[in-house]
């Protein structure tokens, strides 16, 4: 649809003044509604007046157009959020949702890189933007992108941002004395992240340099701009890391939360606490760390089965 409904833009509206939703968040939310109040249209329906029969009837679409069952299920949820919404306005007697059971979901461990992969990756600027130093005897990155890059993998690793949480970081955020990174995450919460002595190296070599090539001059408070001096997208810095990927022979499926979910598991295989890295990653749920112990389980059995006597 080329404009949005005003009941569905009055919702989006009530959701971001009263959750602090991210324009991500939202944008997921706006989709999901606009798909299905199209959907009704063709079918000369209305939004306000959907029922349960036509909810169950948008769903079995969706299943036959081979949407998998999490994002029939998070279609659903955003669905009755609306009419719930709608009722509490008075504008709705039933949420036409509520009787409906969402998809069972299996519980699928995140995908993840190994320690190797890991180094592999954040090796790879070095190998398609770099230049030889016959002084240091290793090679440097003489490309300002590729340098930048380098900078932003290594700082992802490090720290578990989100990808938009570290493209949208700025210079103030950044406490280059006391290592650490100053992040607003989903909600508006902030929280105070530790660089580790690897990223926070190479931030300061990346800040003194490549960053005022690729300023050339301009003034920009965004950490890592692009070409044009402008903070990058999150969907720029996703097409990078696929890119750097490919020059690092790595092959395996990668989401934008790769390096997350690899900075997560990683400290936990390292035996670090739970609730540690929940506080590192953001989450206000502990439940949706505890994902990661799963992931610790299968590595330890692995690791039994490889050097227990009898494993």
């Amino acid at each position: 649809m080329s404009e949005i409904s005003p009941v569905i833009d009055s919702y989006l509206t009530a959701l971001w003044l009263e959750k602090g939703l991210s324009e991500n968040s939202l944008s997921a939310y706006r989709l999901d509604l606009c798909a299905f109040e199209a959907w009704l249209i063709k079918r000369g329906e209305d939004l306000m007046q959907a029922d349960a029969a036509g909810v169950q009837g948008y769903l079995a679409y969706r299943y036959e157009a081979k949407a998998s069952s999490r994002s029939v299920s998070r279609g659903l949820s955003c669905l009755r959020g609306f009419y719930q919404y709608q009722v509490r306005e008075g504008k709705l007697q039933d949420n036409p949702v509520v009787t409906i059971s969402s998809p069972k979901l299996g519980r699928p461990l995140p995908k993840t890189l190994t320690e190797a992969e890991v180094d592999r990756l954040l090796e790879a600027p070095r190998q398609g933007g770099s230049g030889n130093d016959s002084t240091a005897g290793s090679p440097v990155i003489e490309d300002p992108l590729a340098m930048r890059d380098r900078t932003m993998l290594e700082l992802l690793y490090a720290t578990g941002l989100r990808v938009s949480e570290l493209t949208g970081l700025t210079v103030n955020q950044v406490n280059l004395r006391q290592g650490v990174v100053r992040v607003t995450g989903k909600g508006d919460k902030e929280r105070l992240v530790p660089m580790g002595e690897e990223a926070l190296h190479c931030l300061q070599s990346f800040i003194a340099g490549a960053r005022l090539d690729l300023l050339a001059g301009r003034q920009s408070d965004a950490l890592f701009p692009s070409k044009r001096g402008k903070a990058m997208t999150r969907q720029t810095f996703w097409y990078r890391i696929k890119h750097w990927a490919a020059v690092a022979g790595i092959d395996k499926p990668l989401s934008p939360h790769t390096l997350r979910h690899a900075f997560a598991t990683h400290l936990i295989n390292r035996g670090a606490d739970l609730r540690v890295v929940q506080l590192l990653l953001g989450h206000s749920d502990l439940s949706t760390t505890q994902i990661y112990t799963h992931v610790a389980q299968s590595r330890m059995q692995e690791l039994h089965s490889q050097h227990h006597p009898r494993g």
